[in-house]
């Protein structure tokens, strides 16, 4: 199945990229999907599927939009 990943701050230099459509054999969760992105769950982050916040327990289904980015504060 295929996904669309798009990924801020400094989780770009974990990852090596920023955005990338990328092929996953079977349907996982955002849990086991990080490492295979050498992404860690270390910071905080915000995670959404399709422009909707979800849990790193939560399915990925094929065709989905997931965005991965640091907390972001200040005014």
């Amino acid at each position: 199945m295929k996904i669309k990943l798009k990924i801020f701050g400094q989780f770009t230099y974990q990852s090596g990229f920023r955005e990338k459509e990328v092929t996953i054999p079977h349907s996982i969760t955002i849990a086991e999907l990080l490492p295979l992105f050498n992404l860690k769950k270390q910071f905080p982050m915000i995670i959404t599927r399709n422009g909707k916040k979800i849990n790193p327990d939560d399915k990925i289904e094929d065709g989905d939009r997931i965005v991965i980015a640091p907390f972001f504060s200040g005014g």
